[in-house]
């Protein structure tokens, strides 16, 4: 059985960073999807990035807002992903999940959708201004 486990959450000030982590355990291949989304109140998840741990290929949301800001990255493992967030604005404060679709060796519209994907409990980033 997946579990995700996230941490990094925190409070920071506009133009701070983090990185969130996400280590991923009981995936039986190293060809997952991994990925991070975030959920603010009564609103959907939203795709922030994902990766195809197999090959590495990284996805990003085509939201203008975080591009260029994050970027996803795996261990040697290919169970644990970080997502390094930069210049961090209030807009960004959200819950934070990491999501996984195992033995998948793309990141496919159906994942980065949030459709049937394994969760994590999730990690409160919070940027004051």
């Amino acid at each position: 059985q997946v579990q995700l486990e996230e941490s990094g959450g925190d409070s920071v000030q506009t133009g701070g960073s983090l990185r969130l982590s996400c280590v991923g355990s009981g995936f039986t291949t190293t060809n997952n999807c991994m990925g991070w989304f975030r959920q603010t109140p009564g609103n959907d998840r939203e795709v922030v990035a994902a990766i195809a741990t197999g090959r590495g290929r990284t996805y990003y949301s085509g939201s203008g807002s975080m591009k260029g800001r994050f970027t996803i990255t795996q261990d040697n493992t290919k169970t644990t992903v970080y997502l390094q967030m930069a210049n961090l604005k209030p807009e960004d404060t959200a819950m934070y999940y990491c999501a996984a679709r195992a033995s998948a060796s793309i990141c496919d519209d159906r994942f980065m959708r949030g459709r049937d994907n394994l969760w994590g409990q999730g990690t409160q980033v919070t940027v004051s201004s």
